[in-house]
């Protein structure tokens, strides 16, 4: 069985010794991807005047999952490949907004599996969402 692991040139940079995807026999692992862009800014957060944030559940699920069909794409593969998701929500309160994003990506019978979870935080405060993911490919280049 073949692995290969791969950091993507252009993204935003893992914040660890970690790939964004490794690749495991016909199994793609997508590492937890935010709305992070390679300059360390964030979509769906806007500083106010005031120094305040005023952060976008939406804006951000939608990026985090643009992300990962970027990372996919990377290696061969694209969304349709996914099997399963986790999500990581740092407020369920956002859970309406991100579900109504997702489903413009995804539907019950060909979406993948998906776990979402709420936590305390994640490693940057601006930050509502990160999803981590798997998918599979009949057969990989």
């Amino acid at each position: 069985m073949q692995i290969q692991s791969k950091v993507i040139e252009g993204k935003a940079k893992p914040l660890g010794n970690y790939p964004h995807v490794k690749k495991v026999g016909n199994f793609i692992y997508v590492s937890g991807t935010s709305s992070r862009r390679s300059d360390n800014t964030h979509i769906g957060a806007t500083q106010n005047e005031d120094g305040t944030w005023e952060l976008d559940i939406e804006k951000q699920t939608k990026a985090v999952i643009e992300n990962i069909g970027e990372l996919l794409k990377s290696v061969g593969a694209d969304l349709s490949n996914l099997v399963d998701i986790t999500t990581f929500l740092v407020d369920m309160k956002d859970f309406k907004g991100y579900n109504k994003v997702y489903g413009t990506f995804f539907n019950h019978e060909t979406g993948p599996t998906r776990t979402t979870v709420a936590v305390h935080q994640l490693p940057h405060p601006n930050l509502l969402i990160e999803i981590k993911a798997i998918a599979y490919v009949a057969s990989l280049s």
